[in-house]
């Protein structure tokens, strides 16, 4: 497959779910909230925003917001140069104190829940300003949104007028912590995807990271074999390989006019090590570095890399092109879109019912089917088959079950092996297509409603709790192993559902603040929120997202839901028995019915 192909699938400017687009670069500006959807890591565009300066405003509340902005506005080095201009000279000793080294700075970073609130200036011309907040993570010197550390949802500024007279403030109080807003992140900050092996060097793992947008071209690409020396977060390190230990960058990157080089520490830098190293450098810089790299090994060329042709090679198998079903009456039946194909059940009739939910997947010439199904007794099972379209035979789960989730399929490298994901009664199962299921153990503990498998089938996300996670996922012979979950911070409660929509974003439905049920988007370490659809009036059930598409496919950010028993899609448009294709009419027999669970098919 093409890199020129891969383009939608590997990236992709955040669109409207359901609207075809062409290929975008593969990083872009972060975009953490605001009335759009948030964009997919892409090129790395530089806002050119100006940084704030204390002299911006005279208002209290945004005085504070633009000292929240400061310390994201540049290169880490000078972040603590940025906020001390916003700071009364006789504290400013206070905040440099403990200053750490400029490449160990972190940053907390905050989501605001509501405009600053400010109190009257006092006698003496003081005022307070309250930010109410919550904590979304620690951005770290290696460019990840580590998980929050600090727990406070409350901070207070103390401001006052710099002298009688003027209307310049300077802050006299404050937190003892850098702190950066989401937004300032977005504003400041450009994401980028890089790529780790798995454990045995069959595909690239995606991984989030950010750079502020102020660094030069040029230096992006030192900034980037860093990142791939320092190693994956710990969320997904059980699910990736690591470059050998001690490999360093000796020096920064240099050249120019599509000819560049990178000088590396690394031991026992052999052919088939620097061959992997190859492909891993091509698709984790940045795409304005073109044309032919020299990678050298204490200080002696070793390999030159064709970086298109490296990029033409897949970092990951793809989906194929998606195909929409649901379910309706209980029986699985595609969906008909204008500009879309149509598919045929790849189901034998006679197990095509009493479905309740569906995941199909495709592994080489072989269909991978795992339908939840009502038994004559209202419980439910499992029931799993693979083969050659339409797939005949069909295993069901030993043991019935009150409430089984959407099962997933896990992208298994093990075409003997195929197995998948399910949460049934609470709990998180493998099950293979013998149908057998194996409990999963989970730490935190608490109730599993939902997973779901990522493209390249070593990440997922849970719902625990009606909480948002992630772990990095293993599959050795059918044994689907678990990393520890990392807990994402998220605007909704109550989590319900929950879909990859791309590469590095996942869909998710809960309830807002107001405990009304709601549709956002959120990046894979919970940096970006977008709130998609407000107000939904029920409670998603079902949630099925396409992460990404080849030319002429969807695009993505394409996904579907239930709710109160009838499906959605596109831009909130409900799914019509007359998309459903071979439903039969009420008056020929059939119910009057609403689809349900709708999915895709790639």
């Amino acid at each position: 497959m093409r890199r020129r192909l891969l383009a939608l699938l590997l990236g992709g400017l955040m669109i409207p779910a359901g609207v075809a687009g062409c290929g975008i670069p593969r990083e872009t500006e972060v975009q953490v909230d605001g009335a759009g959807p948030a964009a997919e890591p892409g090129s790395q565009n530089g806002s050119g925003a100006r940084p704030p300066s204390p002299t911006d405003t005279s208002e209290p509340g945004q005085f504070v917001r633009n000292y929240l902005e400061a310390a994201a506005a540049g290169e880490r080095d000078q972040a603590y140069a940025r906020v001390k201009a916003f700071i009364a000279p006789d504290k400013r000793d206070a905040v440099l104190r403990e200053r750490p080294q400029s490449s160990e700075i972190e940053m907390t970073v905050v989501r605001l829940r509501e405009l600053p609130e400010v109190t009257p200036p006092n006698n003496d011309r003081t005022s307070k300003v309250t930010v109410k907040v919550q904590q979304v993570g620690v951005l770290r010197s290696d460019g990840t949104l580590a998980p929050p550390v600090a727990t406070d949802t409350t901070y207070v500024f103390e401001l006052r007028p710099v002298r009688d007279g003027r209307p310049e403030l300077l802050i006299y109080g404050l937190p003892n912590v850098l702190l950066v807003t989401d937004q300032a992140v977005r504003r400041y900050y450009g994401a980028h995807t890089i790529y780790f092996w798995n454990s045995d060097g069959t595909r690239l793992v995606p991984d989030q990271r950010y750079l502020p947008s102020s660094v030069p071209a040029q230096r992006r690409i030192t900034e980037v074999v860093k990142w791939l020396t320092t190693g994956p977060p710990d969320w997904l390190a059980g699910g990736v390989s690591k470059l050998p230990d001690g490999t360093q960058v000796i020096n920064n990157a240099t050249g120019s006019d599509g000819r560049w080089e990178v000088n590396l520490s690394m031991t026992s830098a052999n052919d088939d090590k620097l061959a992997r190293l190859a492909t891993q450098l091509a698709w984790s810089l940045p795409p304005e570095v073109t044309g032919r790299l020299d990678l050298k090994i204490q200080n002696q060329k070793r390999l030159t890399v064709d970086l298109k042709q490296e990029r033409d090679k897949p970092a990951y198998p793809a989906g194929g092109s998606p195909l929409r079903f649901s379910v309706y009456d209980g029986v699985v039946r595609p969906l008909a879109f204008v500009g879309e194909p149509i598919g045929s059940v790849p189901i034998e009739a006679a197990k095509n019912r009493n479905v309740v939910s569906a995941a199909l997947s495709r592994s080489g010439d072989q269909v991978l089917a795992a339908l939840v199904v009502t038994r004559p007794d209202r419980t439910q099972a499992l029931r799993v088959g693979s083969g050659p379209d339409p797939v005949t035979v069909f295993n069901d789960s030993a043991r019935p079950y009150a409430a089984i989730g959407r099962p997933t399929w896990i992208r298994s490298l093990d075409p003997d092996h195929p197995a998948g994901l399910v949460a049934a009664d609470g709990r998180l199962y493998r099950f293979d297509v013998r149908a057998g299921m194996v409990a999963v153990s989970l730490n935190p503990a608490g109730r599993v409603t939902a997973v779901a498998g990522s493209l390249e089938g070593h990440r997922i996300a849970l719902v625990i709790g009606g909480v948002l996670y992630v772990a990095s996922v293993s599959v050795e012979g059918g044994v689907v192993t678990l990393g520890q979950p990392r807990r994402l911070t998220t605007g909704l409660t109550d989590i319900t559902a929950v879909d990859w929509i791309a590469e590095n974003e996942l869909v998710f439905a809960g309830n807002d603040a107001d405990r009304r049920p709601a549709i956002f988007q959120v990046t894979v370490d919970g940096a970006q929120e977008t709130a998609l659809k407000r107000d939904i009036g029920a409670a998603v059930t079902q949630l099925s997202g396409y992460p990404g598409g080849a030319v002429g496919a969807l695009s993505s950010f394409s996904f579907m839901y239930e709710a109160n028993r009838a499906a959605y899609w596109n831009q909130f448009d409900i799914i019509k028995r007359e998309q459903v294709q071979g439903a039969p009419t009420p008056g020929s027999g059939g119910k009057a019915v609403n689809p349900t669970a709708p999915f895709f098919y790639y």
